[in-house]
């Protein structure tokens, strides 16, 4: 006896309709369409499905998974976005933050036109601005803030997410290929300049090259007084001296550049002309046959005492008579000067001697398994830092109630925070790719396979009648408009690569099928550099901004 009401309602009975719901959803997301899927949104139907028939958790269980999965998931997303978040912001990130601010405002701005003219509720709206934006941290920040101001679930803001969610992946490829015609695009043309990494995102990017020095004002001048001159980070990797056929010369700041010498030399694209100016003339020169004094190497840096340090304090040159040229963090290859502070998981390409490549191996730690061994402190006290910040009232002028940031937001930013400013004050935060998708993975199916339990009941009555085919409409809007104007004002206004474009408009969308299709038009990897530029500034737009319009039109 006892143990039928312990299986009926208890712990046993919550854990296997959660995981049942979860398998059948993972399985399910495997199927693609023309290679479009629905991934983890099958998650949620599948849930939803089971709320229909009843088969549901406790109620106190349901609520607990659901906010602990939602927790996991914005925090592994802050901390992946965190270390580029602030530096997303400079130079040619900037404008392209700019476009992603002006789109999501177009969105906000289409929830309040249509709350009024049709009056749909703001919950409602709410989560199919979630769906059709295809951002689940929005969807659980609207819960959040609901049931934070009202002490209650609303049901309606999971229906409209379930609803306008297909048609929002679906819905950006549409505006993709809608503005192709609209801005005629020459592909071609758009091709040679992504090539050349030209546009916003070439300062966020390394290129090398190769210079004839021939510029009379800086024959015998050193590397240091160069840099002095032009003010710009570039690195010289590799140099042969005008009458020597040899490369076995490593440059540092003291070395002297004279006429006709050949540098090989690493920046910015934005930068490289300023210093040809200076040096000389760009030449082709195959390096290829002077890779046997001095040779190129990656090593990473696994080893948790040089978390936080720059390259100034390494002192490679002098100590090892070593260059680095470039330093590859997360997929992104960045130039190489003095004050750059090392994270754990950096990529250092190194030139030097085999000897001095071995010593730097062992200086830097140059071991994956050491990587592996998850840091799970940080996680769990950022959450508990992050479960503080989430209760703080922030009041704003003209809003009745002090908002804040709840579940959603709280440990997102305590994330950024910790991801970002963690390797200044030594802080380990690193996680390896495949330790933060899991944890990642876990929270958001908890989380989905809990939402659509909650809402199960009400969602087909909702769909069968005419309110349910509005809401599609309605998400419809929401998914295209905003990135048909999106990619107008990024054009005309902001004059932005087709394809950086496309991957922004995916970026402020945190939608990976929009990136994936993007990336297939195109060789080179400005779609994916684009949408890793706006990617933590949106989500934190979307996060924080869903909260604002719950607590101004329910409150």
């Amino acid at each position: 006896m006892g143990s039928a009401a312990y299986w009926g309602g208890g712990v046993s009975h919550s854990i296997f309709i959660l995981s049942l719901v979860i398998t059948l959803g993972l399985l399910l997301g495997r199927i693609k369409v023309k290679n479009v899927s629905l991934g983890l949104t099958w998650v949620l139907i599948i849930g939803i499905v089971f709320g229909y028939f009843n088969l549901n958790l406790n109620m106190e269980l349901l609520h607990f998974m659901r906010e602990f999965g939602l927790v996991l998931f914005v925090y592994c997303i802050g901390m992946q976005v965190g270390p580029g978040f602030f530096s997303s912001f400079k130079k040619g990130g900037l404008s392209l933050n700019m476009l992603i601010v002006v789109t999501i405002l177009i969105s906000f701005v289409l929830v309040i036109g249509l709350h009024y003219a049709t009056g749909t509720s703001m919950t409602a709206l709410a989560g199919i601005l979630s769906g059709a934006v295809t951002n689940t941290p929005s969807l659980g920040a609207a819960q959040q803030a609901y049931f934070g101001l009202k002490g209650v679930e609303a049901p309606e803001i999971a229906t409209g997410y379930a609803l306008a969610y297909p048609m929002g992946v679906i819905g950006v490829i549409l505006s993709f290929i809608l503005l192709r015609y609209i801005l005629r695009i020459k592909p071609t043309r758009e091709e040679n300049e992504a090539e050349r990494g030209l546009g916003q995102l070439e300062q966020l990017t390394v290129r090398s090259f190769t210079l004839e020095v021939s510029n009379q004002r800086i024959d015998g001048q050193t590397v240091a007084q160069v840099k002095n001159i032009i003010h710009r980070h570039f690195v010289i990797s590799r140099i042969i001296m005008e009458g020597q056929q040899e490369h076995n010369a490593v440059v540092n700041g003291q070395t002297q550049l004279h006429q006709h010498d050949r540098l090989l030399v690493v920046a910015a694209p934005a930068d490289i002309d300023a210093i040809t100016a200076l040096i000389g003339k760009q030449i082709d020169f195959d390096w290829a046959p002077y890779g046997k004094e001095l040779i190129s190497r990656r090593i990473l840096v696994t080893r948790p005492e040089l978390n936080g340090k720059t390259l100034q304090q390494l002192n490679l040159n002098t100590n090892f008579g070593a260059t680095v040229t470039r330093v590859n963090r997360n997929g992104v290859d960045l130039v190489a000067h003095p004050h750059l502070r090392l994270q754990l998981g950096d990529r250092l390409t190194v030139v030097a001697s085999e000897l001095s490549q071995s010593k730097i191996e062992k200086m830097l730690g140059n071991s994956l398994k050491r990587l592996n061994y998850p840091n799970l402190i940080p996680i769990f006290l950022g959450i508990a830092l992050g479960c503080i910040l989430a209760n703080v009232p922030i009041v704003i002028p003209g809003i009745p109630t002090p908002i804040r940031l709840g579940l959603a937001g709280g440990p997102f930013i305590v994330a950024i925070l910790m991801g970002y400013f963690g390797p200044r004050y030594h802080l380990i935060t690193y996680n390896t790719i495949s330790a933060n998708m899991m944890l990642r993975e876990i929270g958001i199916t908890m989380f989905l396979a809990c939402v659509g339990l909650g809402a199960g009941s009400d969602f087909f009555h909702t769909l069968i009648n005419e309110q349910g085919l509005a809401w599609i409409g309605y998400g419809m809007i929401l998914t295209m408009l905003p990135i048909l104007l999106g990619g107008i004002i990024g054009r005309y206004f902001f004059h932005i690569n087709y394809y950086t474009l496309m991957g922004v408009l995916a970026g402020g969308n945190t939608n990976p099928p929009a990136l994936a299709f993007s990336n297939s038009l195109t060789t080179s990897d400005l779609p994916s550099a684009g949408y890793a530029t706006v990617y933590p500034f949106a989500m934190f737009l979307r996060i924080i901004g869903i909260q604002i319009l719950i607590m101004v039109f329910m409150s």
